[in-house]
This record gives C-alpha cells, sequence and structure tokens, in this order.
C-alpha cells in the first residue's frame, strides 16, 4: 500500500510540475509589462521606417532636400559647370519672369542665373551655342522665331534633343506693342510662333514665350494669361547684337552679373558673336561660382489646331518623308 500510495503521489506532483511549465510558456500573458527601455536598432534611420508598407508618412525632412530631387546630367566633364537645381514652373493664369518687368517672382537665390536665348534657330550659330552648353553639361531656354523654325527644323530638334527648354518668339519678330498692331495680328503671331515650333519639333513646345525686344503689349499680355503661358522678360541683357565682338559680350554680362548677383541672362543664338563667346562666359560663371538654374515646364502648350491646319498648307513647312532614302537619291555614276 505504501509504494502504492508513493506512486501516486510521484505521479500527482509530476502533473502539477508540467502543468505549471505549460502555464508559464504556453499560455497568453496579459499581466506582463512591457520592459520600460527598448534598445533600437543601431542604424535605425527614417529611410528605413519609410520603407515598411504599414507606415504612412505624413511629413519628412529629407536629408538633401534638392539634391533627390535632381535628375542629374551624364557628363564626361568632372569640372562642368552643370546645372544645380531644376525648377519646374505652373504656367497656369500666365506668370512672369524677369525682374526688367516682373518682380513678384523672385525664386532665385544668390549666385543662381538662368540662361535663355532668342531668335534662333540658325545655321552654325544655333548649333555651335549647343555645343558649349553640352561641354559644359548644362541648359537653357530657347526662344526660337516661327519662322526660323521652319527654315530649320532639323537645328530646332537638336536643341530639344539636348535638353533644353523650347517656347516661341513670334512668328516675325514683330513688335507686339506697336501702335499698328491690332488684337488680332498680336494673336496671330503668337499662335504662328506656337505652331511652327511645334511643326518643327514634331511635339508640343513648352508654354514659354518672349516678347521680341522685350516690347510688351497689355492686350498681348492677357491673352498669353488665358493661355497659360508664362511670359519671360530678363534680370540682365547682354545686348550681344550691338556687340562688335566676344569679348565685349563676355564683359558686359560679368560687369551686370557682378552688380545684381543673380539673374535670368538675355542672349541670342542668332547672333555669330553670342556663339563664340558663349565658352568663355560659361568659364567665367563657373569661376565666379555662379550656378545655373535650369527651367521647365510642367505642361507643355496644346498648339491651336486653325492654325497648325493654315500653316501647313500656307507656308508648306517641311515634314519627315515616309520614303527610305534609296527610292528618293540613287548613285547613277561614281
Amino acid at each position: 500500500m505504501r509504494n502504492a500510495f508513493g506512486l501516486m503521489l510521484a505521479s500527482v506532483g509530476t502533473a502539477a510540475v508540467i502543468a505549471a511549465v505549460w502555464f508559464f510558456t504556453a499560455s497568453p500573458r496579459v499581466d506582463v509589462a512591457a520592459p520600460a527601455t527598448v534598445l533600437a536598432p543601431p542604424a535605425a534611420t527614417a529611410k528605413q521606417v519609410a520603407a515598411r508598407d504599414d507606415v504612412e508618412v505624413t511629413a519628412a525632412i529629407p536629408e538633401k532636400a534638392a539634391a533627390s530631387a535632381q535628375p542629374k546630367i551624364a557628363c564626361a566633364n568632372p569640372g562642368a559647370l552643370g546645372v544645380s537645381r531644376v525648377v519646374e514652373v505652373d504656367t497656369t493664369g500666365g506668370p512672369g519672369f524677369g525682374f526688367e518687368h516682373f518682380k513678384q517672382l523672385d525664386f532665385l537665390a544668390d549666385k543662381e542665373v538662368v540662361l535663355t536665348f532668342d531668335d534662333g534657330p540658325w545655321p552654325a550659330n544655333t548649333p555651335a551655342v549647343l555645343k558649349a552648353l553640352a561641354d559644359e553639361c548644362t541648359r537653357a531656354v530657347f526662344f526660337p522665331i516661327g519662322k526660323h523654325a521652319t527654315y530649320h527644323p532639323e537645328i530646332l530638334r537638336q536643341v530639344a534633343a539636348a535638353g533644353h527648354a523650347v517656347g516661341a518668339h513670334t512668328w516675325s519678330h514683330a513688335n507686339l506693342n506697336s501702335k499698328k498692331m491690332t488684337d488680332q495680328l498680336a494673336k496671330d503671331e503668337i499662335e504662328k510662333g506656337f505652331s511652327a515650333v511645334k511643326l518643327a519639333l514634331g511635339a508640343a513646345p513648352s508654354p514659354f514665350f518672349r516678347f521680341p525686344e522685350l516690347q510688351h503689349g497689355p492686350a498681348a499680355m492677357a491673352y498669353l494669361g488665358t493661355r497659360n503661358v508664362a511670359i519671360f522678360s530678363c534680370d540682365l541683357d547682354s545686348f550681344d547684337f550691338r556687340a562688335k565682338d566676344a569679348a565685349q559680350i563676355v564683359n558686359t554680362v560679368m560687369t551686370k552679373l557682378d552688380k545684381q548677383g543673380k539673374g535670368i541672362i538675355l542672349m541670342h543664338d542668332f547672333q555669330k558673336h553670342t556663339a563664340e563667346a558663349l565658352p568663355t562666359l560659361l568659364s567665367r560663371l563657373k569661376a565666379g561660382g555662379y550656378k545655373v538654374v535650369q527651367m521647365k515646364a510642367k505642361t507643355s502648350l496644346q498648339t491651336l489646331p486653325e492654325y497648325d491646319d493654315a500653316l501647313i498648307k500656307d507656308v508648306k513647312v517641311p515634314v519627315a518623308s515616309t520614303r527610305p532614302v534609296g527610292s528618293v537619291v540613287q548613285t547613277v555614276s561614281e
């Protein structure tokens, strides 16, 4: 009996031990508080938290706010002037840029410049300007004349292919603030210019416009606002069309720029001396600690179909041939 009773007590004790182990290891522990201190992983960062799908990030301070959003330009020149930042322009309502006429939108910091070129495209000169810009891996805004775009569409396509913004500068470089300029004539100059650029590029232009001679007609300005086209004046004029040589252009720009400290620079890719001056000017900008800001439009401009159609009919703008070269040009003797 003693042995049987002892065996029974041992069995009960074993069962009690097993039950206790199960309770403390397998059952829920609602009465156990979390530790007072939690050690985070040593390299925990905001980027790691943001990578989780179940975390909604409502605000953050990026480590390098400007750099992270900038597209990088592939550049073979490690010491190039380059592009310091890219700004996207919402052209709704026709905002104006350039303190020569518009003082509301002061978006440039000290030592920042925007490079702009009018009156192209033109043989030799525009390609030389493009080469100088490419050598320094930097970008600009071009305002071509509509007629010139129809003369040399292949050159204007080179401008766009290099990543520069392409707006318009009227159809014939007419003064839109002239006493003889009616509202309809001004509209025709604006719309024909944009349509010519579109047909030359084979793509919609940027909604950027510069008045010839910087003559801002009130009615034309109001019209551009309804078309959501940004209007460009300048902060400093190179007066390159008056310059006797390339050195005078460089000195004029740098003298004004060193005085003002920043700005939108007006030049002309139509001018030979400008093309000659640009390599030196870009080197001077770099040596002076200036940085180039690239401006691009948030959306492209939808040209008006009636002007597109009229231009094709009246001006006979060159179009790309769909025929193979061999069916157009054949060697008949060598």
